[in-house]
């Protein structure tokens, strides 16, 4: 297992971390979850607030004896921004309770994902008064924040100087948020990648065109090499949910160096895959935005491009039904609820019919709604 300094907070993760969202069986499984993961050198345990049971899965591993190994981990829980700074202590002071401690490592607010949860952590009288008298107190070490917003918001957020941390999606499939970890970096900001192996593609259940695309390694470890060879980027969520599922990531938690001419002729094989997609390829410049129904044209159009060029139908399928169901944390209305305005094309440089496009990939990728995981 590598280790990397976590920006100017000066803690040194593991390039893993063990998200705790998938703690959901019993605590039994979460306790041995967590033992392994320790075991096996990862020294950074990620919960939240929100993740069901996980912060009382968490406290019961500390009774049990995990508090023993107390000093040999860092540990980070999350908490979304509330108005109050009266709200947002009692919800520390919870958490703490919950998870069986005195402090922790790292505190995240939990999903800046709009100008108005911006405008709350800018607040000098709101969440983040609370923040501060919390690190005063010795509850929180270092504050960081979470997102799933869009670019401008999570630099937006970068850019008020509160936070010494960030947990975004950026992964080979999705390079939206690229100058948000080069603006972090800049600002030696720890930068922490949310769910790598899910959000990045489902990649632990690959279709047979990207494992032989990604051959002779996997679409997991080739995702995770991207990454991990990036010395901007400290350390991916692992969200294991049984000990057993660690091993995938195994070959790539002791690699942080350059990418090797093998793993950068795969890179470059995908790349050049897109070209199947012809003219109706989108390249998420993410012109096209606003739309007046609002949907999230350049998403939709990346689960197309991803559905088309690589069998990703599956992925598709698992991000396209949280349209409409997940708020905030996946804004976005589903693509049959383009009415032909016209408004986006002028606006698109690769004059794409988006329209066609867009029903096209409804009809690829809607099917049977679902829950959110924890719920």
């Amino acid at each position: 297992m590598e280790y990397r300094r976590f920006g100017k907070t000066e803690m040194e993760l593991s390039v893993f971390t063990l998200g705790a969202m998938r703690f959901l069986e019993s605590e039994t499984n979460a306790i041995a979850t967590i033992e392994t993961a320790l075991d096996l050198g990862i020294n950074h345990i990620e919960t939240a607030k929100g993740y069901g049971k996980s912060e009382v899965f968490i406290g019961a591993a500390m009774t049990a004896g995990l508090g023993r190994r107390r000093e040999n981990f860092y540990l980070t829980t999350k908490i979304p921004p509330t108005e109050d700074a009266a709200t947002m202590a009692q919800l520390i002071d919870q958490s703490l309770r919950k998870l069986q401690v005195d402090y922790v490592d790292n505190f995240d607010i939990h999903g800046i994902n709009t100008p108005a949860h911006l405008e709350m952590v800018r607040n000098p009288q709101g969440c983040m008064k609370a923040v501060a008298a919390a690190v005063a107190q010795g509850k929180i070490r270092h504050v960081g924040f979470s997102t799933h917003g869009p670019l401008e918001v999570i630099l937006g957020a970068i850019e008020t100087d509160l936070f010494a941390s960030v947990n975004l999606h950026y992964y080979y499939f999705n390079q939206r948020n690229a100058p948000a970890v080069q603006r972090a970096a800049e600002k030696d900001m720890g930068v922490f990648i949310i769910s790598p192996s899910d959000k990045g593609g489902m990649l632990y259940t690959p279709p047979t065109r990207l494992q032989e695309l990604c051959a002779p390694f996997t679409p997991i470890y080739i995702n995770d090499r991207f990454l991990l060879s990036d010395p901007r980027i400290h350390t991916l969520s692992l969200g294991a949910a049984h000990p057993q599922e660690f091993g995938d990531h195994q070959a790539a938690w002791d690699r942080v160096d350059p990418l090797t001419a093998a793993e950068q002729a795969v890179l470059d094989r995908l790349n050049r895959h897109y070209a199947v997609l012809g003219s109706d390829r989108c390249s998420q410049c993410f012109a096209c935005l606003p739309c007046p129904e609002k949907i999230n044209i350049p998403e939709v159009l990346r689960l197309r491009n991803m559905a088309i060029a690589f069998d990703m139908q599956d992925f598709g399928v698992y991000r396209y039904k949280m349209f409409e169901h997940a708020g905030h944390w996946f804004p976005g209305r589903k693509a049959n609820n383009c009415t032909d305005c016209g408004d986006c094309l002028p606006r698109c440089p690769e004059q794409l019919d988006i329209p066609r496009l867009l029903r096209d990939a409804h009809a690829r990728l809607h099917t049977t709604e679902g829950k959110r995981l924890w719920e």
